[in-house]
């Protein structure tokens, strides 16, 4: 059996962590799609302390739809909304230059899908990181049989819960340094040596 992840927008440093570190990954199509958690959140850390951006969804078969089906919303302008939040974010740190055309290019384009969302952004993130890492798709649901399953554990936004080495974060000096914000921190502050902390 697949080693199963949630599908994750601007997943969390733990989340990249574990998805690198295991083998035979899959990512699961199939489950009835899950609110309020990794598969539409992120969090950034801002001058005002951690930001959740998240990606406004349509349920095309109410709440019995599967996360497949998920189609994003642009009713509102959310795309511009999280360019500017990751910015203003980090745009004095010291990576921003060299990576943040790469996330400009995510929003200048419209996904019919979350799936499709997300997994532009994994290919973009894995390729920032300069690693090779094979996947795929759930081809139907698997039945979760512990909390240790991957779409449990990962699927909360616990920035806290994950213990990491600290490293340079741009506003640590009015928040103090906090754990296993979205890997665009990690990015961003750290650039190359990202590779050291995942």
């Amino acid at each position: 059996m697949s080693n199963i992840f949630p599908t994750a927008y601007l997943p969390s440093i733990e989340y990249v962590s574990l998805f690198l570190k295991t083998d035979d990954v899959s990512i699961e199509l199939y489950e009835t799609y899950q609110k309020q958690s990794c598969r539409t959140r992120c969090n950034v850390m801002t001058a005002n302390g951690i930001q959740t951006l998240t990606i406004p969804v349509i349920k095309t078969n109410g709440n019995h739809t599967l996360t497949k089906d998920i189609e994003i919303s642009y009713k509102e302008a959310w795309q511009q909304i999280h360019l500017r939040c990751l910015e203003s974010a980090y745009r004095k740190s010291a990576y921003f230059d060299y990576y943040f055309p790469y996330f400009e290019k995510i929003y200048k384009q419209k996904f019919n899908t979350l799936i499709e969302l997300n997994d532009y952004c994994l290919k973009t993130i894995l390729k920032l990181l300069k690693v090779k890492k094979e996947y795929s798709y759930t081809e139907d649901f698997e039945k979760i049989v512990d909390d240790r399953d991957f779409r449990i554990s990962l699927s909360k936004n616990n920035y806290n819960n994950f213990e990491m080495k600290p490293y340079y974060q741009v506003f640590a000096d009015r928040h103090g340094f906090v754990s296993n914000l979205s890997i665009v921190d990690l990015l961003f502050n750290e650039g190359s040596n990202s590779m050291y902390n995942v």
